[in-house]
């Protein structure tokens, strides 16, 4: 018996990594792994104003803090997915000046978050023997990846074929179909079919496969996003689901019919389908809350021997 431990969609926050990294060990799983989406939202400027005293504008609320409260404040916004900065107005000023500058210290926070993350992981993977599997989602540039490659515990997924547990393969890729926001890794679905295509034309033995694709398939029921309109904001207050997956993955998934496919991309499509032999898993996401989900799977011989959705 085999036990892996599935998340996706951690978007930047601290502590669902640190949950994630450290959930083998609690769910006594022998291999954890991340669908992709390791990249938070934005940056969230503290302002350095007179008196030792700061300025922040955080999820539409305006905050004024002592210098005291400043690292509390920093450790609260980094845990819901941002990458706290300190700014003199000055400094403020110019970056809002100046987008390619944004973009610059965005990118700069991004992959000195993710250095510190592999750093994590190898301390406390390297304790227990833990393998650990990361596929960079839609939202992640490809900078991560070298990062990541540095790492001593955590392996590289991405287009790869990789034992995750005793005869068990995993074939992973983080590209999904186009989004409205036009993010690093997506493409038209004859595409990814084809991306799709190459990289389960690798697998040797489909009885005994994992499909660990970060687009869920479409009108699976884990796809389901709210509608948007034209200024890309949910309509009907996000009452109005729509399937927002992938036809490329549901494709395959229906012509190979692995025993499992892991899925991600879609936070609210939290769920469990069946699309004909194979069980299909979207654990959701609920990073901003700094709660983890997760999917804690058993593989024996055979195949799935159970699964369960988990929060914490």
């Amino acid at each position: 018996m085999a036990r892996i431990f599935f998340a996706t969609d951690i978007h930047g926050s601290e502590i669902c990594w640190k949950k994630f990294i450290n959930a083998g060990k609690f769910y006594q799983a022998t291999t954890i792994i991340l669908g992709g989406d390791m990249t938070g939202k934005a940056l969230v400027p503290l302002v350095r104003a007179a008196a030792g005293s700061y300025r922040a504008s955080f999820l539409e609320e305006q905050v004024n803090l002592k210098e005291d409260e400043v690292p509390q404040f920093a450790k609260m916004v980094a845990n819901r997915g941002y990458y706290p900065i300190v700014l003199t107005e000055d400094e403020f000023q110019e970056l809002n000046q100046n987008p390619e500058a944004v973009h610059r210290r965005f990118k700069e926070n991004v992959l000195k978050v993710a250095e510190r993350w592999a750093a994590y992981a190898d301390e406390r993977l390297g304790q227990w023997g833990i393998k650990c599997f990361i596929c960079p989602g839609n939202d992640d540039m490809f900078e991560l990846d070298e990062v990541f490659r540095q790492s001593r515990h955590v392996r590289l997924a991405e287009e790869e074929i990789l034992e995750v547990a005793p005869g068990w393969l995993m074939a992973s890729t983080g590209w999904s179909n186009p989004t409205p926001w036009k993010t690093y890794r997506e493409c038209d679905e004859e595409t990814l079919l084809a991306r799709l295509e190459n990289i389960i034309a690798k697998v040797v033995d489909m009885e005994h496969c994992i499909f660990n694709f970060h687009a869920p398939p479409y009108g699976s029921g884990l796809d389901e996003a709210p509608e948007l309109d034209s200024s890309l904001r949910p309509k009907f207050a996000g009452r109005s689901l729509v399937p927002v997956g992938s036809h490329a993955v549901r494709q395959v998934v229906e012509k190979y019919q692995p025993p499992l496919g892991l899925f991600g991309h879609i936070h609210e499509g939290k769920g469990v389908k069946r699309l004909g032999r194979t069980i299909c898993l979207n654990p959701g996401s609920s990073y901003e809350q700094g709660i983890l989900l997760g999917a804690v799977i058993d593989l024996d011989g055979i195949g799935v021997k159970k699964y369960v959705l988990t929060s914490g």
